[in-house]
Order: structure tokens, then sequence, then C-alpha cells
């Protein structure tokens, strides 16, 4: 009887070109995705050492500097607050000049202190009457104490009209500068100046407290060395780390951490103390000598003021109002931890986070095209978290990385990869849908689909139950019937057979003209396979045995099937060539139950079952019908029928 497999995978030329276009389509896909990813993290870092302000950056840090922030109490640092209590005992805002000299006085004679720093500018001679000489007394304390002025540079290059408001003092000529080895790349470059009266130019230290805040209106950045006018000039903390100590030019200089400035010359203010680590003290208990003496003795001094008349109060990443004094000492503490050989230990920060995107970039991708969604993004948020926990310490030693870069690099793949890597997976389990519901029940699908079988058409080795059935006397039943009757007996016949098979939880191989080859156990393993076949065999039998009864009462031929079944390990898969292929098992126990159904004809019995479904099947009895050479076997073969119940 002809044989003809008329269900299978059939790849013409031109689906095969779009088979692997579209393959290699999805590799270029991937490679773009993966390359944005990590070109995201480049390109955060490039801008954030030009000195590009990112809101997300800032936020990192100052969240960082929050938590990094000792409130161990800093006790080489005093602060002198003129505040409202000071002044409403001293008369009013701005305080004599005299009353400054008094200040200044006590602090280094009667209190002993290291040095003092003023974040007070003078940029004219008092008004008060009788207080000339309270200006010539602090101009002589400027020259000849350890005392550091303040003074104030513009860096707003397009001002109408540039600050020019007293005489800038303490500068270090460039030519002096130049000749130097320790200092910064880069200078901030001063358009004017709000400096002290020239009364005071003779001072010998005056420092810098002009700064530019940054786009949210924070200070996180002063100048590390301004340039103005053919000079450069100190920030005020390291002018009065000056005054105390090597006042040679080349010591003097920036060191360290300020050593790291942007291309702008500004460096980061570590914030590395709370504000309440700092001991405030009021200007009036230092007039009335009613501070305790170990507070100031050896001390280094700042002297600000917090009262309404004097506003200088600013945000940083530790509080939205703080005292302007406060940030000089924070910028102290720095110094003063380097000299105590708390070194600046420069990172390659900019660099550690390309790696680490340039891993998770890797790893993402990989994992993404492998496993679920939710688990892909499930390691993207733990990456995450990881670098937050990496970027934590390298914030400590690279003030100029981007430490948002790598998490908008995941951020990207979480937004775009996993959706992309979702809408393949999907593409592809419609595609293994489609095909394997040409061979195998729904449920079969469905189950197949919740186990972990990455691909399930490929071949395997698997234990299998193989079932082969066909019209018995086929060509006399159809040869003179017409073609149309011919077909539609053809289809009745499969229709029965196919049934079982299906309910049954088979894989349909194939239709063979006239019957069908099935399998259970592949591509999903299951425990009972055999009982299944052999109750699929039943219910063929049955289907038959109802269609050949309304056969016989329409007057046609009756028919009848056979059916050859047999268990054993058998290599299951999508097998055949570039042009045609279908999933299919093949191997002894395939071949006996060829051999099974054709021996059929020679007993009086519909289904025969080898030996091996006899063995492992637990649900059904059997009647050993005899042994018989088998065409392609050296030995005789056991041959059973099942019972079938009634």
């Amino acid at each position: 009887m002809p044989k003809q497999n008329t269900l299978s995978l059939d790849f013409p030329p031109y689906r095969r070109i779009f088979s692997h276009w579209r393959k290699i389509r999805t590799h270029i896909w991937w490679l773009l995705i993966a390359s944005l990813a990590l070109g995201i993290s480049v390109v955060m870092q490039w801008y954030a050492t030009q000195g590009g302000f990112n809101s997300a950056d800032e936020w990192l840090r100052d969240h960082f500097i929050q938590q990094q922030a000792s409130r161990v109490e800093e006790d080489r640092i005093a602060v002198i607050d003129i505040d409202e209590a000071s002044i409403s005992q001293l008369g009013t805002w701005p305080l004599s000049r005299g009353q400054m000299a008094d200040l200044i006085e006590k602090l280094i004679a009667v209190y002993g202190a290291r040095g003092v720093a003023l974040d007070i500018y003078f940029p004219e001679l008092s008004k008060k009457k009788d207080d000339e000489k309270g200006d010539m007394r602090l101009a002589m304390l400027a020259e000849q104490a350890p005392v550091a002025l303040a003074q104030v540079f513009d860096f707003t290059p397009a001002r109408a009209i540039a600050w020019q408001f007293g005489t800038p003092s303490g500068g270090i000529t460039l030519s002096e500068y130049l000749q130097t080895q320790r200092s910064p790349e880069h200078r901030a470059l001063a358009s004017g100046h709000l400096a002290n009266h020239e009364h005071f130019k003779l001072a010998r230290y005056t420092g810098n407290i002009g700064f530019v805040p940054d786009a949210d209106g924070t200070l996180r950045r002063i100048p590390a060395l301004v340039e103005y006018q053919q000079k450069a000039y100190l920030p005020l903390a390291l002018s009065l780390f000056r005054c105390c100590g090597d006042s040679d030019v080349k010591a003097s200089l920036p060191a360290g951490r300020m050593l790291d400035s942007n291309q702008a010359g500004f460096t980061r203010v570590s914030f590395s103390r709370d504000l309440s680590a700092y001991r405030v003290i009021p200007a009036n208990r230092v007039f009335q000598e009613t501070a305790p003496i170990e507070w100031l003795r050896n001390k280094l001094v700042i002297v600000g003021s917090s009262s309404l008349g004097h506003p200088d109060r600013v945000a940083t990443p530790l509080d939205s109002s703080t005292n302007g004094f406060l940030v000089h000492a924070e910028v102290l503490s720095t110094l003063l931890d380097e000299q105590a050989g708390i070194a600046y230990q420069k990172w390659p920060g900019a660099l550690l986070a390309i790696g680490f995107s340039l891993v998770v970039v890797f790893v993402g991708v990989l994992m993404l095209r492998q496993y679920s969604a939710v688990l892909s993004a499930a390691m993207l948020a733990l990456a995450s978290l990881c670098w937050l926990a990496v970027a934590y310490f390298i914030c400590q030693h690279d003030m100029w990385f981007s430490p948002s870069g790598p998490l908008l690099s995941n951020f990207f793949l979480l937004a775009v990869a996993v959706p992309f890597a979702w809408q393949s997976s999907q593409q592809k389990t419609r595609h293994l849908l489609h095909t394997l519901h040409q061979y195998v029940a729904k449920s079969v699908v469905t189950e197949l689909l919740r186990s972990d079988i990455e691909n399930p058409l490929s071949p395997r080795r698997l234990y299998v139950t193989t079932l082969i059935a066909d019209m018995a006397a086929y060509t006399s039943h159809v040869e003179h019937l017409p073609m149309e009757q011919a077909a539609t007996l053809t289809r009745d016949f499969l229709e029965c057979l196919t049934g079982p098979v299906l309910a049954q939880g088979g894989t349909l191989d194939k239709y063979t003209g006239d019957g069908l080859v099935a399998f259970w156990g592949a591509p999903l393993p299951i425990e009972n396979h055999a009982d299944r076949a052999l109750d699929a065999a039943i219910a063929m039998v049955k289907n038959i045995e109802r269609f050949a009864q309304l056969r016989v009462e329409q007057g046609l031929e009756k028919i009848e099937v056979r059916i050859g079944i047999e268990s054993g390990i058998a290599i299951a898969g999508d097998f055949g060539s570039s042009h045609r292929s279908i999933y299919t098992a093949v191997g002894d126990s395939v071949n006996t139950a060829s051999r099974l159904e054709d021996a059929a004809r020679h007993f009086p019995f519909q289904i025969i079952v080898g030996k091996g479904t006899v063995d492992i099947a637990t649900a059904h009895r059997f009647t050993l019908i005899g042994e018989k050479m088998l065409r392609g076997k050296e030995k005789p073969t056991l041959l059973y029928t099942v019972e079938i119940p009634a």
C-alpha cells in the first residue's frame, strides 16, 4: 500500500534565506542595544570629566556624603560666630574695626589660637566714628600676626560691569607659580574682585571666599587656585593653613584633593564632617573670656557671622541652609586630614564605571537571551545595587566620574533590552507552538512550555513507545472507488486514528497515506507512555468498529485496523536537511513496531504488542500469541496482544 509523508516542515530556499537573515538581524539588534547601553555609560563619564552638571550624579554624591560624613567632634578647628546675641551685646553690625582687632587679639594672645581666618572682607575703611585706630590695628595684625583675610573673586565672564572693588592681596606671581611642580592642572579664571581696602594691601595672607554654585543652587565646588591679573590666589582655608605653617610658595600651594580640579579649575569640597562636628562659639563669649580655653588653644579659628545683617548662608549637600564659614571649616578639615597622613588617593573612577558597565552589558545580554524577563530585570536590579555599593567608595577617591552612568546604562537595558528579549522570546514561542501543534496535543504543548527544556525539538535519546497503525487491505478497499470516495474513506479512517493519539497526549509523527505513526515519551518524557499508547490503540479499535458498523449499515465493505506497538530507546528530534525536516523518532524499537504492524495481517488480532511494551505496562493485561521471525531480526520475537475491555 502507498506510504507518503503528508505532514512535515518544508523549507524552500527563500525561507531558509529569510530564516538566516532573521537570525543575523536579531544579532545586529542585540549588538546595537549593547553598544548603546555601553555608550550611555561612556558618554556620561566623558561629560562628567568635562565638568558638566548632572543632577542624577549630584543627587547620588550628596546622599553618599550624608552617609559618610563623620559626626565625631572636630577638635582641631574652632568656629567663632558673630551671631545676633553677640551683636546685641557688642553694638550694631558691622562690628567696628577696633572690636574686630580685639577679637583677633583675644583669640591669639588670651586663648592661644594657632591662627585666625576672617570670613569677612573690608572693601572700605570704617565709617564709624573714632575707628581709625581700629583700621590701623587690624591692618597691623594682618601684616604681622597669623591672620588670613578674605576677598571675593567673581567668575562670571559675561558681567556687563566687572567687579572692581578694593585691592586684591596675597597673590603669588604666575612666574613663581609656574616654577613649582605641585600645582593644579587647571586654574579658575576670575573676571572681577571684591577685595579689602588698599589700607590692607600689605596683609601677608588673604584667601578667596568666592564660589560658583551648581545649577541647582548648591555649593559643592570651590576654586582650587584662582588666576587673576597675572597672579594666583589661594582659597581662604589654604591661606590660613599657610600662615600657620610653611610660608614657602611651593609648600603652600594646593595639594592632595585640591590638586584634583576640573577644567574650570574647581575642586569639590569633601564635606567629610557633619556640620554638628564643628564647635561653634558665640563671639560674645570670647569678648567676655567665658569660653573654656581648651576650646581654642592651638586651634585653627575661622571667624564668620550668622547674623541677619550678614547674609552668608548657602545650600550644601549636608544642609539646605549652611553658614558659609562652615564650608571653609570643611575645607580646612580636609587639609588637616591630609597633613595627618590621610591622603587622597586618586582612583580611575571613569574607567571603573565603564568597565562595570561593560561586564553588566555583556552578562545582561547573555541572560536576556536565555532567561525570563523577570529574572533578567532582577539581575539588572541586583547589578545596580552592587554598583551603588562600589560607587559609594569610588566617590571618596574620584570627584569627577559619573556615578549615575552605569545606572542609566542598566535602566536602558531594562527599558529597551528586556522588552526586546521578551518580544523575541514570544516570537520564538509562537514559532515553537506552531511547530509543536502539528505533532502533539495542546495539553502536551502547554506542559512542554512549562518545563525547563531549552530546545525541545533538538534530537535526544529518550525511552518511548511507538504505535504504528494502518488500514487492513487498504488497496482492495479503494482500487475500485472514485477518487472522491477514496479520499473520504481515507480521511474518515485517519480521523478515527488521530483522535485517540491526541487524547492520550501522544506525538503525531506522520501520516502514511492510510495510517499513521505516533509515539509517547517525546518531546516531553512521561512515565506511563506504554499504557497511554495501549489506551490509544484500544480507542482506535473501538472507533474503527463503530465506523465499520456504519459502513455495513450503508451497504459498504467492513474495514479493520492493524496496529503494532513497541517500547524502547529511540532518538527523537527534528531530522532532515535544509530543504525538508520533520520531528520524528528513529531506533530499533520504532522499526520493531513497524514489523509488528505488518505481522498483524497473519493473526486474527488487530493489536500486536512487543515484549518491550509488555514489560513496562502496568495498567493492561496481555495474551501471548507466540513467536515469529520478523524481518531484519536474527532471533524470533515474542508477540502479544492486549485484552480489549468490553
